[in-house]
């Protein structure tokens, strides 16, 4: 979830406010206004001049409001330097303050590096200083009832106006020298993240259905608030937040929420307590449980508007942190932590953001845990923001050939794939006890395939990919969909599994509701293979069935999930599907029906009702898909033909195979 910045908040909260952000300090003025050294300037007419629209109206520029023409027009600025000496202190005092309550309010870090300090900077120093001073040197050149002209002090505050102009500009001096296509950098944005190579079957072990994730944030939203319903107590003063962090807990995926006060009114009365529990909810069961915490409740939390408020509290707390996406996380006790990465920079004054520190919050005690990243204990799961993550991956997909060649020639550029919505799409997987970010890699040119995949650690940064051609995850969403059409269930944004060393998408399918009704899985290289099912393991079997009779699976893939069965022929059926020929077969003291699809197992015409048969197949859902008849084995009971039977046979096997084609 993206943090809003302060200075955002400030400019809402001014809009909302009926503030008129285009009139600017001084005032509107429009039309044309006369000047004294003939003519007419429309008002505007200069970035410092008077007309509406014009932030600086009323501070300077050229014709604004008459006068000289060329003079700058300060007249809040020359009441100010007309203060008494007095005046000017408590002015001062009271700028102070506004200042520090600002400061409090808005909590912007003390940091070069960070774009809200030099924002915050702007607005409530530099600029209250460059009209002040401005102002001053105007006052002792033409002097007036208190102030006696003086050259001297006119021109040194005229040079010291220019400060925080010159102070203004190193910043837009940083930002140039953070570009990309400032010499050098196209490299250093490239190396930010350093990814590896890796090979998936090796890499990615064989999916555990019983430890496997079935549900998106959505739906686990949509549980939690289902648990929270059953608590009336909980219900009438709290709501459960946004957050629904996703992470490792005890060895299973779950997704974790902190309740909120529901408003105001519900802060007063329940702020000595603190909040009193937290949304958990199991990916795998889609049980969802509202823990309780007894003495352990929760005091620092985004819902906080004041001292405890977890952004302000550690951002006070560590003045010269730069702090990312902040996350709430339990430990394998269950106590809440607020998990803040601490952003550094690389690149000139404002590019190349990573994360070398973290700062872990107590929630209930608000006790901070200062570490390097390195340090970070292995509960945590997100030390890395999982868009920071998604972004230093595609500054190296951009850059990794320089500047030049992302823009012109593209060789070798690829990207990230996008979501449904457009933006960063993305999901989790847990893997070696750590939650890892997946997304799939495709060309600059965005299309509907993927040349691999790519999964970033977290907690630790490791980045590895994996070069599978194949179909985006949006392209797998919609195969999904168009299997269960006539449902109109909706697919959730895919994970990556592993199923017989096959790179799989795995996806719950929803109804309108948002209720999950039913699985799928699809090849990532072969979208259109697509199985689905009513539960996950149901849904397996139809998948490896579909793999081993499509012949996507290796031969040592196919064996693994291969079983031999070897009995008498009880019935034996033919029919046609989807305009291909099947003989459905069931065998004597053996529970299944097992598929002989022709003409893949055309050695089937050969056995009769009664015959012994031994052949090997790939376990299903409701048939079994038989691989290969072993005629080695066989005891059948067919009778010897003569060589004139024998060419009967043969005239039938051949109608039979006829048929078949037809």
């Amino acid at each position: 979830m993206k943090q809003t910045s302060g200075f955002e908040s400030l400019i809402d909260a001014l809009k909302q406010s009926g503030f008129d952000m285009g009139a600017g300090f001084g005032g509107p003025q429009s039309g044309p206004t006369a000047s004294s050294e003939g003519g007419s300037q429309q008002g505007g007419a200069s970035p410092f001049g008077g007309g509406a629209g014009n932030p600086f109206a009323g501070f300077g520029g050229h014709g604004g409001s008459g006068g000289k023409g060329g003079d700058a027009d300060f007249s809040f600025g020359d009441k100010m330097g007309q203060m008494s000496k007095k005046a000017l202190v408590i002015l001062a005092i009271l700028l102070i303050v506004v200042l520090l309550v600002a400061y409090w309010w808005f909590h912007p870090p003390i940091n070069i590096h960070s774009t809200d300090t030099w924002l915050f900077v702007a607005v409530f120093v530099l600029l209250p200083l460059f009209v002040l001073w401005r102002a001053k040197s105007r006052t002792y050149e033409t002097g007036n009832s208190k102030v006696d002209p003086s050259r001297t002090k006119a021109k040194a505050f005229k040079i010291a106006s220019w400060v925080p102009v010159v102070i203004a500009l190193v910043g837009v001096l940083g930002a140039v020298a953070s570009l990309s296509i400032f010499p050098g950098n196209a490299a250093k944005y490239a190396n930010v993240l350093e990814t590896q190579d890796a090979d998936f079957a090796q890499d990615i072990q064989q999916v555990d259905y019983s430890e496997i994730p079935i549900i998106d944030r959505d739906s686990a939203a949509l549980l939690g608030n289902r648990a929270m319903g059953n608590i009336p107590e909980y219900v009438s003063q709290f709501e459960i937040a946004g957050t629904y962090s996703q992470i490792n807990y005890q060895g299973t995926p779950v997704r974790v929420s902190p309740l909120g006060y529901a408003d105001l009114f519900k802060w007063l009365t329940n702020r000595a307590e603190g909040i009193p529990a937290y949304a958990l909810v199991d990916m795998t069961t889609q049980d969802a449980q509202i823990v309780k915490l007894g003495d352990r409740a929760i005091f620092y939390s985004r819902s906080e508007p004041l001292a405890r408020n977890i952004d302000r509290y550690v951002q006070l707390k560590y003045p010269f942190y730069m702090f990312d996406e902040k996350s709430f996380e339990i430990d394998e006790d269950g106590q809440p932590w607020w998990i803040c990465p601490v952003q550094t920079r690389t690149i000139g004054l404002f590019g190349g953001t990573t994360i070398d520190r973290v700062v872990m919050v107590n929630a209930t005690t608000g006790e901070c845990t200062d570490l390097a990243i390195d340090d970070v204990p292995q509960w945590v799961d997100r030390a890395y923001p999982a868009e920071l993550l998604i972004q230093q991956y595609n500054w190296s997909g951009k850059y990794q050939d320089g500047w030049l060649n992302s823009w012109l020639g593209q060789k070798n550029v690829v990207q990230t794939t996008p979501g449904t919505d457009g933006n960063v799409g993305y999901n989790y997987i847990a893997k070696d006890d750590d939650v890892w970010v997946y997304t799939g890699v495709t060309s600059a040119t965005a299309d509907n395939s993927i040349v691999g995949f790519v999964l970033v650690n977290q907690r630790t940064a490791e980045s590895h990919y994996y070069p599978v051609a194949g179909a985006t995850e949006e392209s797998a969403m919609q195969s999904a969909e168009g299997a269960v059409q006539n449902l109109r269930y909706s697919a959730t944004f895919p994970i990556l599994i592993n199923v017989s060393e096959q790179p799989t998408y795995f996806m719950a399918l929803k109804d309108n509701a948002g209720t999950v009704k039913k699985f799928a899985m699809v090849d990532i290289q072969h979208y259109q293979n697509v199985a689905t099912g009513d539960t996950v393991a149901e849904t397996q079997k139809s998948y490896q069935a579909m793999l081993a009779t499509s012949g996507a699976l290796s031969t040592d893939a196919a064996e693994a999930n291969m079983e031999e069965a070897t009995g008498v022929i009880r019935s034996m059926t033919q029919a046609v599907m989807d305009g291909n020929s099947h003989f459905y077969v069931t065998l004597d003291g053996v529970d299944g029906i097992f598929d002989f699809a022709i003409p893949g197992q055309l050695g089937i015409v050969g056995y009769k009702e009664g015959d012994t048969i031994t052949f090997k197949y790939v376990k299903g859902d409701t048939t079994n898909s038989v691989q290969e008849i072993d005629t080695s084995k066989n005891s059948a009971t067919i009778d010897k033909p003569s060589s004139g039977d024998a060419a009967k046979t043969d005239d039938k096997s051949a109608e039979t195979v006829d048929t078949v084609k037809a």
